[in-house]
């Protein structure tokens, strides 16, 4: 597989994201400027597709809870709650730049797919979302490309 292919695929998912896309393909010895690109892309699709599709992923879980895929519904719920008390503190204090800073902490559990539910839990509006993804997302992604590079040790 393309190698810019695979760092992008790779940063759509979740707590993988462009963090450790990077990392992934630098590993692999991909070129940098490629590497940084499809990560920035992943994270800039996920920035933009995530606050529109997190409405129908609850319609979509609460239609499964009638189903044998109740317990895929259930996980959810489990995730949903887990997200709403590790991101409010981060949200409900600083608002756009508690979001930024928590989509750019990068440890499991925080990113653009946690900081987007987050948001869609939070109520917070999609033209602030948005922006405070991606800015998270970028943040995160040069967070761990320092040490990656060897910049640290």
């Amino acid at each position: 597989m393309n190698g810019f292919l695979e760092v992008f695929l790779l940063s759509l998912v979740p707590t993988f994201e462009g963090r450790y896309a990077i990392v992934y393909g630098i590993g692999r010895g991909y070129p940098l400027w490629e590497t940084l690109l499809s990560a920035s892309l992943g994270v800039l699709l996920l920035s933009l597709v995530l606050p529109a599709l997190l409405p129908y992923i609850d319609r979509l879980m609460l239609w499964l809870e009638g189903t044998f895929l109740r317990k895929v519904a259930h996980l959810y719920l489990y995730y949903v709650e887990r997200v709403r008390k590790k991101a409010h503190p981060y949200v409900e204090r600083w608002g756009f730049i508690g979001l930024t800073i928590f989509v750019a902490i990068p440890l499991p559990g925080t990113g653009v797919w946690t900081g987007a539910l987050a948001a869609y839990i939070l109520g917070i509006e999609k033209r602030q979302t948005v922006p405070a993804l991606i800015l998270g997302g970028l943040l995160s992604m040069a967070i761990t490309l320092l040490p990656a590079l060897g910049l640290f040790g």
